[in-house]
């Protein structure tokens, strides 16, 4: 399991490299028409209105890049991205990374709940989250933005985290931080990210 790991991380760590070497996907529209068939799924613009898919917009390039990369080696698995990735070759990986990275971010929505917040915001600090994703929480490089993100979206990514169904770059840090939090942890810290303005 180590090996494949391992193997799919070389792989990605050469697609990426390359990655750098292309030119901006933003004004191809190529790259736009290919990106709206994503829309079905994770909304106009990147912007997510369907329970359970995250949104695309804003999200760090290296970041979009490793995750399509993940689910094309099989090492992160959903039934719906499993044929989508089968059609798409690393040029594609690389304008969707550019393109989805370009798009301008979701907004919180309005905080019904501040003292879970207040809850979520201590659980963030105390994990040390922003010690990868950024004191804002936009995310870098190959780093996930998390503020504006759904929240139930958020829930579910650290339980499968939690559970080992999902992998993370570098380190696998998430892994070992999702696993030692609390349910209730992962209501609070969920609820903050997904408010952050």
């Amino acid at each position: 399991m180590r090996r494949k790991f391992i193997s799919h991380a070389i792989s990605a760590v050469a697609l990426l490299t390359l990655g750098a070497l292309s030119v901006s996907a933003a004004d191809n529209s190529a790259i736009k028409e290919k990106a709206a068939a994503c829309a079905g799924c994770h909304g106009e613009n990147g912007i997510s209105q369907t329970e359970n898919i995250p949104s695309l917009a804003g999200q760090p390039d290296q970041f979009l890049q490793w995750q399509l990369v993940f689910f094309r080696a099989g090492s992160r698995k959903n039934d719906q991205m499993q044929p989508i990735v089968e059609e798409i070759n690393n040029e594609d990986i690389r304008n969707f990374g550019a393109y989805f990275s370009q798009l301008t971010p979701p907004k919180g929505p309005e905080d019904g709940d501040p003292d879970l917040s207040k809850k979520g915001a201590q659980v963030a600090a105390g994990r040390r989250c922003a010690s990868c994703h950024t004191d804002s929480y936009a995310g870098t490089k190959a780093v996930a933005r998390l503020a504006g993100q759904r929240e139930e979206y958020l829930v579910k990514a650290l339980h499968d985290y939690k559970a080992g169904q999902r992998v993370g770059s570098g380190v696998a840090a998430m892994a070992d931080v999702a696993y030692h939090m609390s349910d209730e942890e992962v209501t609070a810290v969920s609820h903050y990210l997904a408010h952050l303005k």
